[in-house]
């Protein structure tokens, strides 16, 4: 949903639009405004998009969109791990529950790692140009 909205906000400003609002977004999507007004905020706090209040109030992009990798998007709005242990610690006294933990976080993070590294070679920009080209 975030990389949708960068890019609908990338488009609107290719279009001549100086921002785009949280509504028009929120249409793109279908979803409701105020989703999209909390995912922004999770991006503004990223340092990757900035709002406009008041008359002529909306969103726009702070870097150029061929610069923000879908990497940083995925921190932005993701924050933890997708491949993670579970908090509660396992048996130790289970041959199984006292060794998962080492045998499944080299895994966790290479896939992590492999996640984040083909996230930076997309930009929301080919993101937008991908989406564009679509049937």
């Amino acid at each position: 949903m975030a990389a949708h909205a960068l890019a609908w906000i990338e488009l609107n400003a290719r279009r001549g639009g100086e921002v785009a609002t949280s509504e028009q977004i929120a249409n793109s999507v279908n979803t409701n405004p105020v989703v999209i007004r909390r995912l922004l905020g999770e991006l503004r706090g990223a340092g990757l998009v900035e709002s406009r209040r008041g008359a002529g109030a909306g969103w726009r992009l702070l870097r150029p969109a061929e610069s923000i990798s879908l990497a940083e998007v995925y921190r932005a709005v993701e924050g933890d791990p997708q491949f993670a242990l579970h908090p509660a610690t396992p048996n130790q006294k289970c041959p199984v529950g006292q060794g998962i933990r080492s045998a499944l976080t080299p895994v966790y993070d290479a896939a992590e790692q492999a996640l984040s590294a083909e996230l930076a070679r997309t930009s929301v920009a080919d993101v937008l140009r991908e989406s564009i080209a679509a049937p």
